[in-house]
Order: C-alpha cells, then sequence, then structure tokens
C-alpha cells in the first residue's frame, strides 16, 4: 500500500469517525452519538457491550485471513449478540515497511485483518498498545489508510493528538457512548517517536496522564457513558501493578464509567471500584500464544444504563489454533469460578 495514500483519505474523517452501517447491530444503534437529547427525549435503555483481548494475525493466524469472514471462528457469535463489541488489535496493518530497529517481536496484518474482525462483529478496536507502530512512521500512515479504506472505527492512534485521543461515539438504545484509548506501556526507547503530539502521528499515550484525564473528561461533558480502554499491566503477573491501581481511579475521578484493559497475556481481575466497572487484563484473544496461563480467554458482555454497569457476564474461552473456542459443561462453569477468583488481588468488589 503506498504510504502516500493516507494523506487524501485522511481527509475525510479521523480514525475514530470511521463508522460504519456494517457494524451497527439491531435498530437500537444510532450514528448521531454527539447529539443532545432534548428533555422529552426517552430515557436511555440499558445495552450490552462486549469486549475481547489482545489480537493479531501472526503465526497460525494468517493462514485464517485467506477466509475472513471465518477467520474469527466460533467465539464471533458472543460477539455478535451484543449492541456493541471491541478487541485490542496488537498489530500495525501493512503489508511493508521496516520494523521497529532492535524490537524482538513485530506484529503486522494485512488489512484484510479489519474485514475478519467486522465479519466477526466488532465494532470498534484499539490500537494504543506497544505493537501499534511496529512499523514505524511508515507502518503507521498504511495502518492509518487502511482503517479509512475499510471504515472500520479505531481508537488510540492518529495523525495527530487530537486524532489519537478522540473517543468513537455512538448512541445505543439512547445512550451516548464515547469510547477512549490508550496505552501505558511503551518500551522507552519508543516512548517519544511513537506517541501522538500536535505535529507527529502516533498513539495516545496513558504515560502523559494529564492528556488522558483531559480526553476523559470532555467526553464526560457530552457522553452518558465514558469507556477508556488501556493498554497496562506487566506481563504474566496476575495482580495489577502500582500504575494501574494509581491510574484506575483517576480516571474514575476524571468521568470515565468503566476501563478495559490489555497486555499481560493472562486475565486479570474484573469488579467495581469507587462505584465503577474496572478490568485490569483481558488477556490473550485471537493470538498465538495458548499456554495453560496463556490460552485462558474469553468475551466479557457488560450491561450498562448509562454510568451503571448492571451486569458482567464472562465467556469463558480456551485459546485452539489461535483462536478462542468457548467452553462448555464444567470446563466452564470451573473456569467462571477461576475468573471470579481474579479480583481477590485487584481490590476490586463483585458489586457496584
Amino acid at each position: 500500500m503506498l504510504a502516500t495514500s493516507v494523506v487524501a483519505a485522511a481527509a475525510a474523517c479521523s480514525p475514530a469517525e470511521s463508522a460504519s452501517p456494517d457494524g451497527d447491530k439491531g435498530s437500537g444503534s444510532s450514528a448521531t452519538a454527539g447529539a443532545t437529547r432534548t428533555p422529552q427525549a426517552a430515557r436511555p435503555k440499558p445495552f450490552t457491550i462486549a469486549f475481547g483481548g489482545d489480537t493479531h494475525f501472526e503465526g497460525v493466524l494468517r493462514g485464517r485471513l485467506a477466509n475472513p469472514r471465518t477467520a474469527l471462528g466460533p467465539i464471533s457469535s458472543v460477539l455478535k449478540r451484543a449492541d456493541l463489541a471491541m478487541i485490542n488489535l496488537e498489530t500495525a496493518i501493512t503489508t511493508g515497511g521496516t520494523p521497529a530497529p532492535g524490537k524482538q517481536f513485530t506484529f503486522r496484518a494485512p488489512p484484510s485483518a479489519l474485514t475478519a474482525l467486522k465479519a466477526a462483529g466488532v465494532d470498534v478496536a484499539s490500537m494504543a498498545n506497544n505493537h501499534g507502530m511496529d512499523y514505524m512512521q511508515s507502518g503507521l500512515r498504511d495502518s492509518l489508510a487502511a482503517i479509512r479504506r475499510a471504515k472500520f472505527p479505531v481508537v488510540g492512534i492518529g495523525r495527530n493528538a487530537a486524532e489519537a485521543y478522540k473517543p468513537y461515539r455512538r448512541t445505543v438504545n439512547g445512550n451516548r457512548v464515547a469510547i477512549i484509548g490508550a496505552t501505558q506501556v511503551l518500551d522507552s526507547e519508543f516512548i517519544q517517536s511513537w506517541t501522538a503530539t500536535s505535529t507527529q502521528g502516533g498513539l495516545a499515550s496513558a504515560k502523559d496522564e494529564d492528556r488522558l484525564i483531559q480526553a476523559v473528561r470532555q467526553a464526560r461533558k457530552t457522553s452518558d457513558t465514558v469507556i477508556v480502554h488501556l493498554h497496562w499491566g506487566t506481563e504474566l503477573q496476575g495482580c495489577p501493578n502500582p500504575a494501574q491501581r494509581s491510574l484506575a481511579p483517576k480516571l474514575i475521578a476524571a468521568g470515565a464509567d468503566v476501563i478495559i484493559g490489555g497486555h499481560a497475556h493472562i486475565l486479570l481481575g474484573s469488579g467495581y471500584l469507587r462505584g465503577r466497572y474496572v478490568n485490569y487484563g483481558m488477556g490473550n484473544f485471537v493470538f498465538y500464544n495458548s499456554g495453560p496461563q496463556t490460552g485462558a480467554t474469553g468475551v466479557l458482555t457488560l450491561t450498562i444504563q448509562g454510568r451503571k454497569v448492571l451486569k458482567d457476564q464472562w465467556t469463558p474461552a480456551r485459546i485452539t489454533g489461535g483462536i478462542p473456542v468457548p467452553l462448555t459443561g464444567q470446563a466452564r462453569q470451573s473456569a467462571i469460578s477461576s475468573w471470579k477468583g481474579l479480583r481477590s488481588c485487584a481490590g476490586l468488589s463483585p458489586d457496584p
């Protein structure tokens, strides 16, 4: 893909604004998320949003893109049942470019990866993570061009900071939903070159807490539900680290209703903190790593009305051949119990 193609395409809309009718689920969704409701408007009804974890299309998964409409396998039925669905897209969308110098693992995928996500029922993804710019600025240009061509909403990445921190907006069952993506995990040598600024394309960085909090406060003013999707935590550490524990309450104070996380490659606790919902780690999802812990995965479905998370539901799965396969029977019940137990070291409550 020609790197220069992003210039003309980017003029149309930012990544987070690239909503497509293909992604709408049911009659309850509307693209008029920024509209102000009149006093006579009906009270918003509950909606559901499903979250999956870290996703790439490397290794065994690359071959699945030969048929992108079935690439994610049986987990698609779980994602499609929700009014909205979201994952963390942990890869650059490019077929060219040069990998980040000295980086041990670099991920990239062709634009058909976005087709696969849409076909599986995913409505929005975050690329704010430590692999979103694995192919540096040329990969970023290709990624942004692919996003616009596919009309697939992506948060946490953009031509500049304004785009990268810009929320994806959607009105669902009368709820004005805003979703912001940011990463707290960046290799030290790439922090400067990967972070979006007023003059540089890149990722939304949660290391700049003031900038992220500003984005949350701004979204709060015109939204009923504010969701922050974060790449954070320590790889293979089952409890949240101090940076996570410090940032979560700050985001809640700024107006976040839901915080969803990834990066650790294993599942971390989910529950309520100060009346808001926090997930510290969704683990791997569509991923080539499938060990005893790293292969444990699932879909978190939240039922939300305005600022209140009314219900959380965990659909456990096991990564097999790179894709999540939902569990059944006793294995399912055991996995649900284990997932609920993860909140014990996270300082989270099972109830609001």
